[in-house]
């Protein structure tokens, strides 16, 4: 059965129809076209002759004139259209008019990169004679030794990740004078992905690398490539320091996409709570691949996607115990077994994939035709670019999002009219983040020192923090210049991915003789999956932890074979350390949020019953963010007795958090929604929104101004839901009905009180 005859088998089937809330056909488009630049070199016309390519897309042909007027610009388009071309046509030209130019290629991820250089150097094989001598080489930690100093002396398209640029390039610049004296083009593809401390870090990198080039006596030229954002131009403008031309005008075809959103039955009415999305995933996943229909899953975290895996390869394995026809595929993976699954999925091989969002970015992952996401993504961005990564080949797929009963999935599942006419996201970043700014500055001084007038990116602030750097004695005035005095390498320090660079490696024990580092995780993920006697899933192979060493940053852990996973809980608190901003009962600041895990919980496969509860003795950890904050006026609680009010604010706390992610564009997991009965600092009943970003990155800012929207959307919100005292999708818990008609009243009260002037 193809695709086609799946679809219009769930169309006649009656208990599947029943809980789909929409079923979006988008129809096919055709491509538009526009002739070759007249300026266009004639080997590479012959290369894109030779592809089959007569014609460019729109886009394309907007975007190599671009470039050749030598404009900074972001191209924004797409999965699948057809974005490469818009860099390497200008990057190979300018190398065929000049040998001595250079180009620095930035992809997000080593695949990416592989997968880009494979694709390039096919494309230069094709232009004959004249490409002959263009060399393009991957650089980044799998580079040979041997390898690189002839990559720095003759790669013509360096093709590189931040993090390489940031620890291996940038500090040893004086190995890459060729690159950096005529450096050319700088491209930078998946540019929507640098938001928060990523591509807070990422445009410090910027900053660093355009200083050394400067220095050198260069004057590179931008290409950004992004997914759908909202604000594209203004994120590439906040990563490169520089303006813009955006070319979003996309000419490549598309084939019919059908967007389906799929709600599991309600179990219980009166509680609101709904069958489990994991097992409505895994059913309609098991369907397409018995179909063969290839397929990716998208799951929300990392133990979903090793649980949906073991599922689908119990279905598939064959007479000699082989499996190897459904994959998982995430983050912790070692890079070996990861680049073993990509060419498996281009080979065909590997008929499905479950993945966390790192299969998310572009790289080509074959003839997926059906997409499931078991769960809302989180971001209208991230699900368009998750239900593009199938269908790619022009032809008739599929997306079905599986709706949780998360509050947020319900929200959009039952408002698919919200997510269909939404704008994708706004991306956020803040360079300027104290954390972030300091580290690189420290970064900056080793590779060049500051003249002692010298502004960092123009930032006034400079000359004090250089001046606090001397006074810990990592720097030294001399001469009217500071210099880099401390022993090591400030780079080797510095995780540009997260706050702090503390990933755990992860060991495999099983075999008393031999240990196996089999994978690694973030500080922050660790004591929720890898505290002792969790169960960790890895590729569908069960493993339980028997020793976290915190100090040396390692998990220990041993082969079982058991029928539970397990699952941790998290408890925050916030404290108030600074007012930065304040406006009658509403305030930003700098606050202490401390998270710890005290136990864990084993959940049953199949059933997801709890089995019981352990404890988890694992240090408190704590971050410095920002924060806004309404202090709610005692007026608003008068006449209502102590346990209700209580009730009903946890209530108006969940409805916020629901709507504060689509209303701030951000993904839920940035942002974080807190009550407190009675805060320390206010003396008063107090609603909290949070960054759960070190420093911040902005949202509680946007938070500030918008207080009283979120306010009046969560009242809204709780007085148009169905349910009748309370549910998952409005208040969280069932109250009852009081307690729910009291909340959407308190909101009027809380915004005629603190807002009416």
């Amino acid at each position: 059965m193809n695709l086609e005859q799946f679809l219009q088998a769930k169309r006649r089937d009656k208990a599947f129809m029943e809980c789909v809330t929409h079923w979006e056909t988008i129809p096919a488009r055709p491509a538009r076209y526009a002739d070759f630049p007249a300026s266009l070199a004639e080997s590479l016309r012959r290369a894109l002759e030779k592809k089959g390519i007569f014609q460019l897309y729109t886009h394309q042909r907007q975007a190599v004139e671009a470039a050749f007027r030598g404009e900074d610009l972001t191209v924004v388009t797409p999965t699948a259209s057809g974005k490469t071309l818009c860099y390497t046509l200008p990057t190979l030209q300018a190398v065929l008019e000049s040998p001595s130019s250079r180009a620095l290629f930035l992809f997000p991820t080593k695949a990416l990169a592989a997968d880009q250089v494979a694709e390039l150097n096919a494309f230069i094989s094709l232009m004959g004679e004249s490409g002959e001598k263009i060399k393009a080489f991957t650089y980044d930690g799998d580079t040979a030794v041997s390898a690189r100093s002839a990559v720095r002396a003759a790669g013509h398209i360096v093709v590189t990740n931040p993090d390489m640029l940031h620890s291996g390039i940038l500090p040893n610049h004086t190995k890459w004078v060729r690159l950096f004296e005529n450096l050319k083009y700088i491209v930078i593809d998946e540019v929507h992905v640098y938001r928060g401390v990523f591509g807070s870090n990422m445009a410090n990198v910027m900053r660093r690398l355009l200083r050394l080039c400067e220095f050198y006596g260069s004057h590179p030229q931008f290409i950004c490539c992004s997914a759908t954002i909202a604000n594209p131009k203004e994120l590439a403008e906040r990563v490169t320091g520089r303006p813009m031309c955006l070319v979003d005008d996309n000419g490549a075809p598309m084939g019919e996409r059908h967007v389906i959103f799929y709600n599991p039955p309600v179990v219980n009415k009166q509680l609101g709570i709904r069958a489990g999305s994991l097992n409505h995933a895994r059913n309609l996943s098991a369907e397409l691949v018995q179909n063969d229909i290839y397929t990716i899953v998208f799951a929300r975290s990392r133990l979903q996607v090793e649980v949906l895996t073991t599922y689908l390869k119990r279905l598939v394995t064959d007479a000699l115990g082989n499996s190897d026809r459904v994959r998982g595929y995430r983050g912790g993976y070692l890079p070996t077994l990861r680049r073993e699954i990509e060419r498996g999925l281009r080979d065909g091989s590997v008929q499905a994939v479950v993945s966390t969002n790192a299969l998310e970015l572009g790289i080509d992952i074959g003839q997926l035709e059906a997409c499931v996401l078991c769960g809302y993504p989180g971001t209208v961005a991230s699900t368009w670019q998750q239900a593009g990564r199938a269908g790619r080949r022009k032809t008739c797929s599929a997306t079905f999002l599986v709706a949780s009963s998360n509050a947020l999935d319900q929200y959009i599942v039952n408002h698919p009219d919200y997510f269909l006419e939404q704008s994708p996201e706004n991306a956020l970043l803040n360079p300027d983040n104290l954390y972030v700014l300091m580290n690189h500055m420290k970064c900056a001084a080793f590779e060049l020192p500051f003249r002692q007038d010298e502004l960092y990116a123009g930032l006034e602030s400079t000359p004090d923090m250089l001046a606090y750097l001397e006074e810990e004695g990592v720097l030294r005035l001399s001469g009217g210049k500071y210099h880099w005095m401390a022993e090591e390498m400030p780079s080797t320090e510095v995780s540009l991915r997260s706050a702090f660079d503390e990933n755990f490696l992860i060991i495999d024990i099983t075999d008393p003789a031999h240990h196996v580092v089999i994978g690694e995780m973030d500080r922050y993920t660790v004591p929720m999956l890898l505290h002792e006697r969790a169960i960790y899933l890895h590729n569908a192979t069960q493993y339980q932890v028997e020793k976290l060493d915190f100090d040396d940053k390692r998990a220990y852990i041993k082969r079982v074979d058991v029928d539970y996973y397990t699952d941790a809980d998290l408890n925050v608190t916030l404290r108030v350390l600074d007012v930065l901003k304040e406006r009658g009962d509403k305030a930003l600041g700098e606050v202490l949020v401390s998270s710890i895990v005290t136990i864990f919980k084993k959940m049953k496969f199949d059933t997801h019953e709890n089995l019981g509860f352990g404890s988890v003795d694992i240090p408190e950890l704590e971050m410095h963010t920002t924060a806004a904050w309404l202090a709610l006026p005692e007026s608003v609680f008068d006449g209502i007795e102590k346990e209700d009010a209580q009730n009903a604010m946890l209530g108006i706390a969940h409805a916020l958090g629901i709507l504060a992610p689509l209303y701030l564009m951000c993904a839920p997991p940035d942002i974080h929604v807190s009550y407190h009965v009675k805060d320390h600092f206010t003396n008063r009943p107090t609603l909290f929104l949070s960054d759960r970003t070190p420093g911040g990155i902005g949202l509680s800012d946007k938070a500030y101004d918008m207080m009283d929207l979120l306010l009046e959307k969560s009242g809204e919100l709780i007085a148009a839901c169905p349910c009748q005292n309370g549910c998952p999708s409005c208040m969280g818990s069932p109250f009852g009905s009081k307690i729910k008609a009291l909340a959407a009243g308190m909101i009027g009260r809380i915004l005629d009180e603190s807002f009416k002037g």
